[in-house]
């Protein structure tokens, strides 16, 4: 039996060895269509390329691509662990030829591939096409011997293929397998087409086509090949199995769940392992691309994810979070392909774990009322919309998770009923994606970089250097010259400048021609294109012209000291809190640094401290800053952590620095080695100095740190010290003993706060029993109504105690005048709060002073009014409360 592993290597090899660019699957969070939450075919990352706007150095590719459909249109999170064939993660085998061969080679590749290669019986295979792609027929006839009975031609969408509304299109023909008679179902196109008895295993596209955003459908510029075939489908297939949950892979996983739960994996909770083991790929993969648990967006759809799986989880009886126990088999079965699983374990771990402990504690009280609620409907009764919008807005319970909790019960909700909750109450963890993610770039900077290439950088060695202007840019439309006053884009042919990226921003100076000179403002890059944002000011530029391009030194050398320093400082809170610790993002400009990262709490001012001090500690050291070209699998072997949100290509660099006697690389002594395309110092010690301004949450699960490093920490400290200079001249002592004088002060100013409270509460009481009022007896209780200057509403509660005390029994009302408003409180002995209630007496005398309601213990209350001028009025108010 061969295994999900040898089966996804069996198919790269093969088309390897027919001339195919075996490439890594790209992150589940697209980077070139603003239109999908996560990427959902092997094709995604090939969009451009199809489209004939980007090129690569190769035409024919192989992948097997992580894909997810958990939301948005390609959804599947429903039907997950209650099918055979459903996931939300899954990995997509393709072959793709970008214009290089077409519709014959692709499906003699593919015969070839399943019936010599896999081996499967020739007789069960048959194949559909669209009914108007009679070419793609005659081919199996051809190449298959296929005879017509077994070629099925579809006259629907079924056979066409689109990536959307617009992209590339055209049509497909699909493989399928024939399980036999035995088992129920028809032959795609037919009436039983939904049954078991044929599988699809195959899908063929030939891109043809592009459809516009105006409607139209034009040609694409070279016919190309894009496919599709499911490894855990196909696995199944091959492995004898009917189920993809039985194969190897799955299988793993699932007992993995029934170990950690101690629940039998074939016994009748076997549907929950299913939901495990599935969920346990699609959460660990996105968290391992960067996606974190959150109210919103795909972190929002990842945490829906998570709590579905942990409500399965909860359902087999642990009683302590379990998914994070299952991270170890899910590396051990697919980390040896995805690498990335292995180097985010920690942070997968570590987010599993925080993310039940959480859930757990509202999950059962959620469960609880959907019980409670269930016991009021009558039996089969559909749940009312606004009580699963309840439990999503209460207790975090997305509606699918309800659903699949009433499905067990044989009940639905009503759906209707929620999206109209959900629309009143406008929930911000709204479901819908409004999209994000890396938008396209705009078609010029396509059309320039396949006129011009890219720009060939050379930053790394020099800050100035000589080029040739290649394009101009005016208001976004490419001018063949521009004169002076002119807010222009220039594109030349090599430049010393960086542009911005990876967190690094983009350098400033100066472009100068024979006639012109260029102010340099910003540096974008654009498909590979360093684009020189400025303004001329001076003379004409024009394309063709050389051009000295010269770097800002002093605004480049404080952007150096800040990156190498956030490399420094993610190593130190690696080894101070963790190895979970990853960046989630970063600024690198030149009066400031800021860096992102994966932490679940605040960090304390020790652990801060010992962080500050590991960085100064190596930019003291002083060691050189090394940087190699590695290729990506020997960077990672060497130790080097990839930074959040960088794409890498064939080729990375590798940036080292600092020495430690337990650190990485192959002499185990290097402290920090990290891939970055950024600008770095050429030793440690010309960081300068670092500085923590202060850390802070940033995000669920992510922190913050603001910082300086070089020129501005140096800075900073001499304000701070000039300043500790002026308090301790003003103070008249030694700077060393400034901190001593200031609390002296401080709990000087705090006693003498407390005696002067205490003289206007006397003042304010008259200085006697009951000051300058009377005390009177209505109903036979002794009544103190007084009205009050120069104290603060926060004072009556203490003159009210004091006032009490003096009566023994007896009911006290005190009236502030704070500002022309008024602050009113009464006071009832414990003795009498069985007849009286200071709410009731306060409530009177607000409402005489313009004010509404008062709230507080029978003992004790307080309310405010518009006009403190009628404090007799509220007094009498009160008054006839006691005669009542």
């Amino acid at each position: 039996m061969s295994s999900l592993n040898d089966i996804r290597s069996t198919f790269i090899d093969y088309f390897a060895k027919e001339g195919h660019q075996a490439v890594d699957s790209s992150p589940l969070v697209p980077r070139n269509d603003p239109t999908l939450l996560f990427t959902n075919a092997g094709m995604v990352q090939f969009k451009n390329v199809f489209t004939g706007v980007e090129k690569r150095d190769y035409s024919r590719a192989v992948t097997s691509q992580k894909c997810v459909r958990a939301g948005g249109k390609h959804n599947d999170l429903d039907n997950v662990g209650y099918t055979a064939r459903h996931h939300t993660f899954f990995e997509m085998l393709g072959n793709f030829s970008f214009g290089d061969y077409f519709k014959e080679q692709a499906i003699s590749f593919a015969w070839e591939l399943v019936t010599k290669e896999f081996g499967l019986n020739a007789s069960r295979l048959l194949v559909t096409v669209h009914k108007s792609d009679e070419e793609a027929a005659t081919l199996w006839r051809k190449v298959a011997g296929l005879t017509d009975d077994r070629i099925i031609r579809i006259d629907n969408d079924d056979n066409w293929w689109r990536m959307g509304d617009t992209g590339p299109n055209g049509p497909c023909t699909e493989i399928f397998y024939d399980h036999g008679d035995h088992i129920w179902g028809g032959p795609p196109g037919s009436a039983e087409e939904d049954g078991d008895r044929f599988i699809e295993i195959w899908n063929l596209v030939f891109m043809q086509f592009e459809a516009m955003a105006s409607g139209e459908t034009k040609p694409l510029p070279k016919p190309s090949v894009d496919t599709g075939m499911g490894l855990e489908r196909i696995g199944a297939l091959l492995q004898g199995k009917h189920d993809n949950y039985d194969t190897d892979l799955m299988r793993d996983l699932i007992e993995a769940s029934a170990h950690a739960s101690n629940v039998d994996a074939d016994g009748p909770q076997n549907i929950h392992h299913r939901v495990i083991a599935d969920h346990l790929r699609s959460t660990s993969f996105l968290i391992a691309d960067g996606v974190l648990p959150s109210n919103e967006g795909r972190g929002y759809v990842l945490r829906r994810i998570m709590r579905r799986a942990m409500r399965h989880a909860h359902l087999l009886g642990t009683q302590d979070p379990m998914m994070h126990k299952l991270v170890p088999a899910l590396v051990r079965q697919m980390g040896g392909h995805f690498p990335e699983l292995g180097q985010a374990q920690a942070l997968i771990t570590e987010t599993l774990e925080n993310e039940e402990t959480k859930f757990r504690s509202t999950l059962d009280r959620g469960l609880r009322l959907l019980d409670d609620e269930l016991t009021r409907l009558p039996d089969g009764a559909t749940l009312p919309g606004e009580t699963a919008f309840k439990l999503y807005d209460t207790y975090g319970f997305p509606l699918d998770l309800t659903q699949d909790a009433l499905r067990e019960k044989g009940r639905a909700v009503d759906t209707t009923g929620f999206d109209t909750a959900m629309a009143e109450q406008k929930a911000k963890a709204r479901a819908a994606w409004s999209g994000s993610g890396e938008a396209a770039d705009d078609s010029v900077w396509f059309d320039l970089a396949d006129k011009h290439g890219s720009t060939e950088f050379l930053g790394y060695d020099t800050e100035q250097a000589e080029g040739e202007i290649l394009s101009i840019l005016r208001d976004g439309v490419e001018v063949a010259s521009a004169t002076a006053g002119d807010a222009v884009q220039a594109v030349v042919n090599q430049t010393p400048f960086y542009a911005e990226s990876g967190g690094q921003v983009g350098d400033c100076g100066v472009l100068r021609t024979d006639g012109a000179v260029v102010q340099i403002t910003d540096t974008k890059k654009k498909n590979g294109i360093f684009v020189h944002i400025g303004t001329i000011t001076g003379g004409a530029i024009a394309a063709g012209d050389a051009a000295e391009l010269v770097v800002d030194h002093a605004r480049r050398s404080d952007i150096r000291a800040n990156h190498s320093a956030t490399h420094l400082l993610h190593e130190a809170l690696r080894n101070h809190l963790g190895e979970h610790v990853a960046q989630r993002g970063s600024l690198n400009a030149a009066d400031r640094m800021r860096f992102d990262f994966s932490h679940s709490k605040a960090m304390d001012s020790s652990e801060i401290a010992l962080v500050e001090r590991e960085v100064n500690d190596f930019i003291r050291q002083n060691t050189p800053v090394t940087t190699r070209i590695m290729a990506p699998d020997d960077a990672r072997d060497l130790g080097a952590q990839a930074l959040f949100g960088e794409k890498y290509g064939d080729e990375v660099r590798v940036v080292s620095m600092g020495r430690a006697d337990t650190g990485k690389g192959a002499d185990k002594q290097t402290y920090s080695i990290e891939l970055c395309g950024g600008t770095h110092v050429r030793q440690t010690g010309d960081i300068g100095l670092f500085v923590m301004l202060g850390e802070s949450a940033s995000s669920s699960g992510v922190r913050r740190i603001e910082a300086l490093a070089g020129e501005a920490a140096r800075t900073y400290l001499a304000e701070q010290d000039r300043t500790v200079a002026e308090i301790a001249g003003r103070m008249k002592a030694p700077r060393a003993e400034v901190l001593d004088r200031v609390q002296a002060l401080m709990d000087e100013r705090r006693d003498l706060q407390r005696e002067l409270a205490d003289l206007r509460r006397q003042v304010a009481m008259g200085g006697g029993d009951s000051g300058g009022a009377e005390v009177q007896e209505i109903g036979g209780v002794k009544f103190l109504g007084q009205a009050l200057t120069g104290v603060s509403a926060k004072d009556l509660r203490g003159l009210i105690d004091e006032q009490k005390s003096k009566l023994g029994s007896g009911v006290v009302l005190l009236i502030a005048d704070t500002g022309g408003k008024a602050a009113v409180a009464a006071g009832v002995t414990a003795d009498l709060t069985d007849r009286i209630s200071a709410v009731d007496v306060v409530k009177a005398a607000a409402e005489a002073l313009g004010g509404k309601g008062g709230g507080g213990r029978p003992d004790m209350a307080q309310a405010g009014g518009a006009d403190a001028s009628k404090a007799d009025e509220a007094i009498a108010a009160a008054a006839k409360v006691l005669g009542a």
